[in-house]
């Protein structure tokens, strides 16, 4: 009987022993991006405590024309709120995209979470975006591989414990996880929902909690951009 449980614990500590990335997941990672394929018109509809925003994105329009505001707190948006969100568009860059989280990887830190034929389930630690990053050494990324298709289906990142960015700044969780449509005929991997976590306090005082969710829907392919 100890013999056997021994065995066990061997075989679940291998499991989580970090190595090189698997040659399928690399080959998943290389085309993958995080903001979906391009060339999709969406509709993206916020939900963030007592708030909530429906837009509309389409990829053939140039800078804010791409997004629409259809609806702001459940009803039509004012001309005002329209405005302000005109304007709040083209102050940023129209190139913008989702952070890719695959180009963070600690190379040698991937730990196989769970294996089956169906799903393959991958945990890194992560290396600094830049030289003001200093969140990374706390989080990290783990990538679900859908093997029939090739392709990957959730992406959670995920703090390890409390910590503190920057000063005066303690973040107790942090998670953010992305899930994707599988693709289907001709209809490529496209993102499908992003849920924010975040529990934390600024100057001991000022609350940090946020719970958001994005979900993207209505998608229709408008050619290329």
């Amino acid at each position: 009987m100890r013999l056997f449980v021994c065995l066990v614990f061997f075989a679940i500590g291998c499991r989580l022993v970090a190595g090189p990335t698997p040659p399928e997941l690399e080959a998943a990672l290389k085309n993958f991006r995080a903001e979906g394929a391009k060339g999709w018109a969406f509709t993206q509809t916020t939900v963030s405590d007592a708030r909530s925003r429906v837009e509309r994105f389409d990829p053939l329009g140039r800078h804010f024309l791409q997004w629409t505001l259809v609806q702001q707190d459940g009803r039509a948006p004012t001309a005002n709120e329209i405005r302000t969100y005109n304007e709040h568009k083209t102050r940023r860059s129209s190139n913008e995209t989702a952070p890719n989280v695959k180009d963070q990887i600690a190379p040698g830190t991937c730990e196989v979470v769970d294996d089956t034929p169906e799903r393959g389930v991958y945990r890194f630690q992560l290396k600094p975006g830049d030289k003001d990053d200093h969140s990374a050494q706390f989080m990290r990324v783990t990538f679900t591989l859908h093997r029939p298709t090739a392709t990957i289906e959730k992406v959670e990142l995920a703090s390890t414990g409390p910590f503190s960015p920057v000063f005066m700044v303690n973040i107790q969780e942090a998670r953010t996880v992305m899930t994707y449509l599988l693709p289907e005929g001709e209809r490529p991997t496209l993102l499908k929902e992003v849920s924010v976590r975040v529990r934390g306090r600024a100057m001991w005082v000022k609350s940090l909690d946020q719970d958001m969710t994005v979900a993207y829907s209505d998608y229709s392919y408008a050619g290329k951009e």
